[in-house]
């Protein structure tokens, strides 16, 4: 990719296998009664929600049209930033349309965290592993393509959404364990889910590192963007709300704004 160092590439692939990893760290947190209380996992979705929705309006789109401003008219530069946006949202949206609903993990209300039957258990917590890696992949270009536009805007994103996934490692790691009474295949069933999103960073590199250009980082940027905004609102918000407190999830979610704004601020 032009401009852009090997060294730079290696730590936003660091940055995106992080961010996956939240996944196998929520396997880990589902042996801890504390960590499936209701009032944790809404403060986790909503910090997230608010550090996507803040990052993706005030810093990504205005980077995008300055970007494309450079190279167009500002009447086409917000336009096709404009359009760049909804394109990722149509994306993500088109990807949660087509795994089925009652494999999708953006239609589960909360972690089921009530034992089942084995067999249904088992079966439940391998179709959310692949459904879940199946939504990780666009997110993992996503944190890759941020990654490469620096650490300020990074960390927060990989940390929003290492902390979204930990949620979904439980939602995987609980019914396996039912199922199989092993906490090394719920750890690796979620774990297997998480390593989508390295996946698609190497996929997203291998398929752009001879066409960079200016435009095209434009291009991308407001995507993830409209990526990350979708998913806030689909799942983030809905998915914290669930849980039955609302004012913690209201908290977090200022929390997390004002958090992605300090850190811009203190560049």
């Amino acid at each position: 990719m032009e401009n852009i160092s090997t060294q730079s590439l290696l730590i936003a692939l660091l940055l995106t296998l992080i961010a996956g990893m939240g996944t196998g760290l929520g396997a880990f947190m589902s042996l801890l009664p504390q960590a499936r209380e209701g009032r944790f996992l809404a403060g986790a979705l909503g910090f997230s929600a608010g550090v996507m929705l803040y990052v993706s309006f005030l810093d990504l789109m205005p980077q995008a049209i300055a970007e494309m401003t450079g190279e167009f008219t500002p009447h086409y530069a917000n336009m096709y930033s404009i359009l760049a946006f909804f394109g990722g949202v149509l994306l993500i949206a088109l990807i949660d349309f087509l795994v089925p609903e009652k494999d999708n993990p953006h239609e589960y209300n909360h972690v089921e965290i009530t034992p089942v039957s084995k067999p249904r258990s088992g079966h439940t917590g391998m179709m959310l592993a692949l459904a879940i890696g199946i939504h990780n992949f666009p997110e993992g270009m996503a944190t890759f393509i941020s990654a490469l536009d620096g650490a300020t805007v990074a960390i927060p994103i990989v940390i929003a959404i290492m902390l979204h996934n930990i949620p979904e490692g439980i939602a995987v790691a609980i019914p396996v364990y039912n199922a199989t009474g092993s906490h090394r295949k719920a750890l690796v069933w979620s774990v297997l889910s998480g390593f989508a999103e390295p996946l698609g960073a190497v996929v997203g590199m291998l398929f752009l590192i001879n066409v960079w250009s200016p435009v095209l980082n434009a291009v991308l940027l407001a995507a993830v963007a409209g990526v990350m905004v979708y998913i806030a609102i689909d799942e983030l918000l809905p998915g914290a709300e669930s849980y039955g407190h609302h004012h913690i999830t209201i908290i977090c979610v200022i929390f997390g704004m004002m958090l992605m704004a300090a850190s811009i601020l203190m560049v």
